[in-house]
């Protein structure tokens, strides 16, 4: 018997679409293009580690729900609004608890090298996200008004998160992963240095208070 069946992740899929969709203008960062590309990484990266699929899948498409309970939240603030759409969409009580422990354990800043193999596809998928280069290009200015934090506040955050994990060597779980695109990351985390460290020049900050 499937663990999930394609009924319900099409059913998990419609509501989390909906409410992306309901909610666009408070979801500019980490809205439905966000989830999407999360999930089709995910099942790539979970087809690939020999992890359940099916509940990776639906890990990935609820993974975020905390960004409409709260601004700048955990993932844990999303759990109850998650375990309502997974029991919404029949998926049975233990399997949507084991996806809530996924997203939990997926998380960036409290992830660890020994996470489970579902947990890591999907941390993959969502770190992959992260470190693309269009990232910081076309996004970070949608994660700042979503969250209401500064340039020096998310500075902070992507090298306080992303950096012991990139230089530990388990950035990317996945070995494919981390062949492919640990060019991409490391590049990503200079960027984010370097806007950091450009934060302390006194000439810098009157630059960005003049064009704000």
């Amino acid at each position: 018997m499937p663990t999930i069946s394609r009924h319900s992740i099409a059913a998990v899929e419609h509501d989390v679409r909906d409410l992306c969709h309901r909610y666009a203008e408070r979801l500019p960062f980490h809205g439905w293009h966000h989830v999407g590309f999360v999930r089709d990484k995910s099942v790539e990266f979970a087809g690939a580690n020999g992890a359940d699929v099916a509940v990776v899948e639906v890990a990935a498409l609820v993974h975020d729900v905390n960004y409409l309970v709260r601004r700048n939240s955990a993932a844990a603030a999303g759990s109850g609004l998650r375990l309502r759409l997974l029991a919404g969409a029949g998926v049975r009580p233990t399997t949507a608890a084991w996806i809530d422990a996924i997203v939990d354990e997926a998380e960036m800043r409290t992830r660890h090298r020994d996470i489970s193999i579902e947990a890591q596809a999907l941390s993959d998928a969502d770190t992959l996200f992260k470190a693309l280069p269009v990232t910081p290009v076309v996004l970070a200015h949608r994660y700042l008004d979503e969250n209401g934090v500064t340039l020096r506040e998310l500075a902070e955050k992507i090298v306080g998160e992303q950096g012991d994990v990139h230089d530990e060597g388990f950035y990317f779980y996945s070995p494919d992963a981390a062949d492919q695109y640990s060019k991409w990351a490391s590049a990503n985390l200079q960027l984010w240095r370097c806007i950091k460290e450009s934060l302390d020049d006194p000439t810098v900050e009157r630059l960005l208070a003049a064009v704000s």
